[in-house]
C-alpha cells in the first residue's frame, strides 16, 4: 500500500494524525507478541514517575515483540539495507501520558551494532545490540553481558477475524514514550490496523533476570503478524518533573 493511501486510513485511530509533515517510514515485519499480566506495583518501579501505568479491567501488562525491521528511512531518502533492516526485540509496557495511552520500552534490543549506534542517537531510544538469528518458525536472542536469552519455535496459525477489546488493547497504540534525564520523549506513529493470527509455540524460554519478576510465569495470550507499514513523525519533548522521591 502506498504512503498516501496508510495515510487515508484512519478510521482505526483512537485520535487523529499529528499536525506537520511525518519524518520517517519503517516496516514491522513478521512480529510475534508474547503478552503477561503483571503485578502493578513491581511494574511501577521500573517506569518514569511521569507516566501513569495503563491497566486493562485494573491489570497490567507487559508484552515481548519480536520482529523485523524493514526499510527505515527518512521522508525523501531511499533505505539503506546495512542500517534500515535489522531484527529487533523489544519488552514494552502500556502507559498514559497528557491524556493519550501509549507504550513505553523496559528494554530493546537491535540485531546489528550500527543499526543501534544509529537508533539511540536519531532517537534517544536506549537500543543494545544482542546477536538475533531467526527463520521461518524460529526466533532467538542473546546477550550475554546480561544474561538475557530468548528462544522461539513456533507455528502460525488462522487470523483473527473478530479481535477481542483486550487484542486491540495490547496492539493498536499509536505513540511510545521514552524519558531521558531531562525530558520525556514522545513519538507519534500511524499505521493500518495491526493483522493478527493465532500462534503456537513448541519452544518458549524467555529469560530476562532483570525482568523475572514480571516474566515469571507462561503468557496469558500469544499473537503472530505479518506485519504493518509504519509512518513516524519527530519526538516532542516535555521537561520533566522529577519529584524527590
Amino acid at each position: 500500500m502506498h504512503i498516501k493511501e496508510i495515510l487515508q486510513t484512519i478510521g482505526h485511530r483512537p485520535w487523529e494524525l499529528p499536525e506537520g509533515k511525518w519524518r520517517y517510514y519503517q516496516e514491522w515485519n513478521q512480529a510475534i507478541f508474547l503478552h503477561w499480566k503483571v503485578d502493578v506495583k513491581q511494574l511501577r518501579e521500573l517506569v518514569p514517575q511521569e507516566l501513569e501505568i495503563d491497566l486493562f479491567e485494573g491489570d497490567g501488562w507487559v508484552s515481548v515483540v519480536a520482529f523485523t525491521m524493514e526499510k527505515i528511512r527518512p521522508r525523501n531518502l531511499p533505505p539503506f539495507s546495512p542500517i534500515s533492516n535489522f531484527h529487533e526485540l523489544n519488552i514494552r509496557t502500556y502507559v498514559r501520558y497528557r491524556g493519550k495511552p501509549g507504550v513505553y520500552f523496559l528494554s530493546i534490543e537491535g540485531g546489528t551494532k550500527i543499526s543501534c549506534q544509529v537508533a539511540r542517537k536519531m532517537s534517544d531510544l536506549p537500543y543494545r545490540y544482542s546477536a538475533i538469528k531467526r527463520n521461518k518458525n524460529g526466533y532467538t536472542a542473546e546477550n550475554k553481558d546480561y544474561n538475557d536469552y530468548l528462544n522461539l519455535s513456533f507455528q502460525i496459525e488462522k487470523p483473527i477475524l473478530q479481535k477481542s477489546t483486550l487484542d486491540k488493547w495490547l496492539t493498536e497504540r499509536y505513540v511510545l514514550y521514552q524519558e531521558t534525564s531531562k525530558f520525556i520523549n514522545e513519538f507519534e506513529i500511524h499505521h493500518e490496523e495491526w493483522p493478527i493470527h493465532n500462534i503456537v509455540l513448541s519452544k518458549e524460554v524467555v529469560n530476562y533476570p532483570k525482568f523475572k519478576k514480571l516474566l515469571n510465569s507462561e503468557p496469558v495470550k500469544r499473537h503472530y503478524s505479518p506485519g504493518v507499514k509504519v509512518i513516524a513523525w519527530g519526538k516532542k519533548q516535555y521537561a520533566r518533573n522529577l519529584l524527590d522521591k
